[in-house]
């Protein structure tokens, strides 16, 4: 039998379930299945987020990140222990889409430069595409799916036969619990010698990510999803190969020499900005702290198994119809319930205590719209759900 992609070897974890589920405030106020939205954080993070709030009110914004720093550089290697990269070679943001809006803008894309895309990149990805082909005249080239709903890679290498700037793709869309073969695509990526731009935004968390094995040279993610840490956290990992400089220098990331010259930060820092949530930030260490402690890949069993779950249970609803393509797998589960539209779903769901999200196509054309789909439910578990919750959104959905 061939295991479902992004599957991890293990299952359901009670005990650390339990855990999850004991130091979660909002556990105990509904059955939160929006993980792929924003995870419930745990008490940790809260306590590291108002903590170092408390403290900037008591002794100032300056001296509170002072006394913080230890704790705060500590997020690089923890980012890198869980991306299998280096220290030096992560970046902290305010967002997913702030990271690749600084990687991609490092690019210096122009005329004719070809952006080869997958379906299932995020709308805020393809907007900035579109607004760099019409400012600079860049290329996009979208490659179509197989039979399975995963990028077509033959169509991909037919694709970097031609001259290209970027590859680009999302390990997980927004749309659906996809989990695109980016292993393979690195690897042809790097056959055509074309740099590789991952979105793990809805994967790093709840899959597995090494960014050698993945052959990916840029890759971005966020903190509010499956790390569960606070909003307006992000990370960005780059192969210093590329060499890639910013196109507007911070402080944070250079250090001005003379009166005409500058030199750049080693490494990734280069793409930070001196301004930044520092608060967010340690509250970003405490999520991954708490990931690492737990162990990522008992982790990512539980979200995969229970995603199962809720995949199987879902089908078997009369008037449900799961929508994921036959790639499907991790804890990302989409749905339509006939003859509702799926925000009247959501808010229907909302009154049974399941917080579920709608997304509409307009937030994934390329994959959504090419499937006939105007919307969909989206369903996402974590750490903290159980087979109950899903016992309960099954029952809720049931005729």
């Amino acid at each position: 039998m061939t295991a479902s992609p992004g599957a991890v070897a293990g299952g359901i974890d009670d005990a650390l379930s339990a855990a999850a589920r004991s130091s979660t405030p909002g556990a105990a106020h509904a059955r939160h299945l929006n993980a792929a939205g924003a995870s419930l954080p745990s008490t940790a993070v809260l306590d590291a987020v108002i903590g170092h709030l408390r403290l900037e009110a008591k002794i100032g914004g300056y001296e509170a990140a002072e006394a913080a720093r230890p704790n705060t550089e500590s997020a690089y290697a923890l980012v890198a222990a869980l991306l299998g990269g280096r220290t030096e070679d992560v970046a902290l943001t305010e967002s997913a889409t702030v990271s690749w809006q600084r990687a991609v803008d490092a690019l210096r894309l122009g005329p004719g430069d070809r952006v080869v895309a997958t379906a299932s990149t995020y709308v805020s990805s393809a907007l900035n595409l579109f607004e760099l082909r019409r400012r600079h005249g860049v290329v996009i080239d979208v490659v179509g799916t197989d039979e399975t709903g995963a990028v077509d890679l033959a169509g991909l290498r037919a694709a970097l036969r031609a001259p290209a700037a970027l590859v680009t793709a999302a390990h997980v869309p927004t749309s659906s619990g996809l989990v695109e073969p980016v292993a393979e695509i690195g690897a042809i990526a790097r056959e055509a010698g074309v740099p590789f731009l991952l979105d793990a935004t809805q994967s790093v968390g709840q899959l597995p990510l090494d960014v050698a094995a993945l052959g990916c040279t840029l890759l971005v993610g966020t903190g509010r999803k499956f790390l569960r840490a606070p909003r307006g956290t992000g990370l960005l990992w780059v192969d210093p190969s590329l060499g890639l400089r910013p196109l507007a220098p911070d402080v944070r990331g250079a250090v001005w020499m003379e009166d005409d010259s500058y030199v750049l930060a080693p490494g990734a820092r280069r793409f930070e900005t001196w301004e930044h949530a520092h608060a967010l930030r340690l509250g970003l260490v405490a999520a991954l702290a708490e990931l690492q402690a737990a162990g990522p890949d008992r982790v990512y069993a539980h979200i995969a198994s229970l995603g199962s779950l809720a995949r199987t249970g879902l089908a078997e609803v009369p008037g449900v119809r799961v929508v994921d393509p036959p790639a499907a797998g991790g804890g990302i589960v989409t749905f339509v319930r006939e003859g509702e539209p799926p925000a009247d779903t959501v808010r229907a769901l909302r009154g049974h205590g399941l917080h579920v999200t709608s997304v509409p196509a307009s937030h994934g054309r390329w994959d959504l719209s090419r499937r006939g789909l105007p919307a969909v439910v989206r369903a996402s578990v974590h750490l903290y759900n159980t087979p109950d919750d899903i016992t309960a959104l099954t029952a809720a959905l049931h005729p």
